[in-house]
């Protein structure tokens, strides 16, 4: 029921396919999608920060009965700023040093971090009615995604989901271009995702999934080493393995992550 992205633009669709996307342009995150009748939208964009690492900027939510924009430390209701925690017209926004929560009645709960990665749970009544980067919802992961009336890449995927709007110019990433694959790095990833703080989250999650997004990050960064490359995806399986009922231990140091 969880769908998230975070780092180096990793993205996790409800079904659980994981796949990168790196457009910067404002995308559809989640919406419903049905036909008749929208019962919500999530909107994301993502820029690069003073290091060169890309975060998500701003998150537009949108219902029948109000909006809510999130940055890193504001949020916007109808236009108007408030004050956290706030609630009204069954939504509630919760913020502390960690993370902005939006809890809303009909069913969505949203994790920012105020930097890279969100987590949106979805209740089940909306199973195959969603659309956006986080997919379909139906419960059969690559199908409907990635393969629906021709081989989607994750490139040409993610350029679909994107929102467009009249006064602004926002490149899509190149489809032709192909993420580099990555076979390094393997052995220090595996080390670090199976460490003993992780042993209550082995078999709650796909440890393949992360140990790969590892892998890529490692790559991505090119031996220039810093916290990023291989903090977020390491932080993001804590976060997932916690919200699977598991019990990861303290992981950070001070001389790591």
């Amino acid at each position: 029921y969880v769908c998230s992205t975070w780092g180096n633009n990793h993205f996790k669709t409800f079904d659980g396919d994981v796949y990168q996307f790196k457009g910067t342009c404002e995308y559809n995150f989640v919406s419903d999608c049905r036909e008749s009748y929208k019962e919500f939208s999530v909107h994301i964009q993502r820029g690069l920060n003073s290091n060169k690492h890309p975060e998500i900027q701003y998150i537009l939510i949108t219902t029948k009965d109000f909006t809510v924009y999130l940055k890193p430390k504001m949020a916007v209701v109808d236009g108007r700023m408030v004050k956290m925690p706030y609630y009204n017209s069954g939504v509630l926004i919760e913020r502390n040093d960690i993370y902005t929560k939006v809890h809303v009645k009909f069913g969505l709960t949203l994790i920012w971090n105020q930097e890279d990665a969100l987590m949106v749970e979805l209740d089940s009544r909306f199973n195959n009615h969603t659309c956006g980067l986080c997919g379909d919802y139906n419960g059969i992961p690559i199908y409907n995604e990635f393969i629906d009336g021709g081989d989607y890449n994750s490139i040409t995927f993610g350029n679909l989901q994107k929102i467009n709007k009249p006064n602004t110019n926002c490149e899509d990433p190149d489809e032709s271009q192909a993420l580099p694959s990555c076979n390094m790095h393997r052995h220090e990833c595996e080390m670090l995702l199976t460490s003993p703080a992780f042993a209550d989250c082995r078999f709650r999650l796909n440890l393949e999934m992360y140990i790969q997004a590892c892998m890529q990050d490692k790559c991505a960064c090119n031996g220039h080493e810093d916290s990023f490359c291989l903090c977020s995806t390491i932080s993001e399986y804590s976060r997932q393995c916690s919200h699977a009922g598991g019990r990861p231990t303290e992981w950070r140091s001070q001389n790591f992550c």
